[in-house]
């Protein structure tokens, strides 16, 4: 089947077309993503209305350039999905109502996907791999610990209580002057600093549960930054280079806490698989120390290319797709909604 996927959440607008074979084996066709980074940075972050504009100046265009490097018309694909959410509500309606549009035009169904379902279920997409895995989700909103047991069958074994990595990571930079975005810029000037300069702090670190926090040692940052006033570039670079190894000890730590309470409750016969998605995923620190704890668990990791851990509209599409062999038929009554959490999906009718 072919599916044709609007991805508008946030700041990218993107569209693709994934092809799903009767086996589950999928293939990208087209996958064509639009980033607003300029029309933000002059703000230091996104702006809802301009975020919503952007979507409807662009989403058009992006649509009949994902249809035509696929190589396929609109009336040759199966379906029709988009984000209904979670994500910033005004991008989310632009996504929708063209998604509707498109799908009622063509006499196809509407299928309205959970953006937090397209990350997870990426690696189906990319590897193939089967049911159950654990997910690490990091993304600039979100940062939680997934049982994946099947689509729609998802059971949250850990949440951040604060801030999510991606947001931590961002609001750091800006702190020290790095400019937007601040992901990438924090961890190109981690490469040049001593990350053990300053003790920072790893919340939640060896607790019982699976949960994250961050805003601590956001604030831990800040106080040493305060405390030496005015920052040099190696100051600058030393504090990244903290903040990030702070931050990867928490996730190793959250993580391998999660494999084990996930390894007790599947079939010892399963492979034992760990899968992370989302943006900050392609941080190439926290994917090396995801790998160090795979071979110490004796887990498989499985990390999607770097092009696919950002937002994109394949991973909607893909989700579409698992859907729609799945059996349901989508409705044009789904409404876009901001908050949306995984453990309210549920399996395909």
């Amino acid at each position: 089947m072919l599916v044709l996927g609007i991805e508008t959440s946030c700041d990218e607008t993107a569209a693709a077309v994934v092809r799903r074979e009767a086996d589950g084996r999928a293939s990208i066709l087209s996958n064509v993503v639009r980033s607003q980074l300029d029309e933000h940075r002059a703000y230091g972050g996104v702006v809802p209305e301009i975020a919503a504009r952007a979507h409807v100046d662009l989403l058009d265009h992006l649509v009949d350039q994902a249809l035509r490097e696929a190589g396929v018309r609109l009336a040759e694909v199966d379906a029709v999905a988009a984000t209904a959410g979670p994500g910033l509500i005004g991008g989310l309606l632009v996504g929708v109502m063209t998604g509707k549009a498109l799908a009622f035009a063509a006499g196809k169904p509407f299928l309205a996907i959970n953006h937090l379902e397209g990350h997870a279920l990426t690696p189906r997409l990319t590897d193939g791999i089967g049911f159950p895995y654990l997910l690490l989700l990091v993304t600039g909103g979100h940062t939680q610990l997934v049982a994946v047991h099947g689509l729609g069958r998802y059971e949250r074994l850990g949440t951040t209580v604060d801030d999510a990595v991606g947001e931590a990571f961002d609001k750091v930079a800006k702190l020290l002057g790095l400019g937007y975005p601040g992901g990438p810029a924090l961890e190109r000037a981690a490469t040049q600093g001593d990350p053990h300069r300053f003790a920072l702090p790893r919340p939640m670190s060896g607790r019982p549960n699976c949960d994250f926090s961050f805003s601590g040692l956001k604030t831990a940052v800040r106080i040493e930054a305060e405390r030496l006033v005015p920052l040099s570039e190696q100051d600058v670079a030393d504090l990244c280079a903290g903040f990030q190894a702070a931050v990867v000890d928490v996730i190793r730590d959250r993580t391998r806490r999660a494999l084990e309470l996930f390894a007790g409750a599947i079939d010892p016969n399963v492979p034992l698989r760990l899968v992370v998605a989302g943006g900050v995923a392609a941080n190439g620190s926290i994917r090396a120390a995801l790998e160090e704890l795979a071979f110490e668990t004796g887990a498989a990791l499985v990390a999607p290319p770097l092009r696919l851990c950002g937002d994109n509209a394949a991973m909607i599409a893909f989700a579409g797709a698992e859907r729609l062999a799945a059996g349901e038929t989508g409705g044009m009554e789904t409404k876009a909604r901001a908050r949306w959490p995984l453990s309210d999906m549920g399996a395909a009718a």
